[in-house]
């Protein structure tokens, strides 16, 4: 599996190495094969909206079994970040990128280019998505 980050650690400012550090994280545990590691990132209370569950995932377990799914059933030969822009506010910060995803599933190869949006919140020291909401490119 050849998965690549277009996006070098670029910001000067630490908090948003922490959360850019955090957010990469995120996508090589689902991308490589390691979904339950979501949970160290994951806020208890998170919330998504995804382009295929026309309701809302509530709550890490649920947000958690929606990535595993997504794993489980694709094998993904490629994925990329790419300009990212990071606003911290506080304990609380509004991250965005675009992404580019190169899977098979069910017998056909997609390619895939879309956006993704976190807010996160710092506690206990640490940064932890308590929302995502990402969609392939209108």
């Amino acid at each position: 599996m050849s998965l690549e980050n277009a996006m070098e650690n670029s910001f000067s400012d630490p908090v948003q190495q922490e959360i850019w550090a955090t957010l990469r994280a995120v996508n090589d545990a689902w991308t490589l094969g390691h979904s339950d590691d979501l949970a160290h990132y994951f806020h208890p209370q998170m919330l998504a909206i995804t382009p295929v569950d026309r309701l809302r995932r509530d709550g890490a377990p649920e947000c958690i079994a929606g990535w595993k799914s997504f794993a489980d059933a694709a094998r993904i030969h490629r994925w990329q970040e790419f300009d990212p822009l990071i606003r911290v506010y506080g304990d609380a910060a509004v991250a965005s990128y675009y992404y580019e995803i190169d899977f098979e599933m069910g017998g056909s190869r997609i390619e895939q280019r879309g956006r993704d949006l976190f807010f996160l919140v710092r506690e206990n020291g640490r940064w932890q998505v308590v929302a995502d909401q990402f969609s392939p490119y209108p």
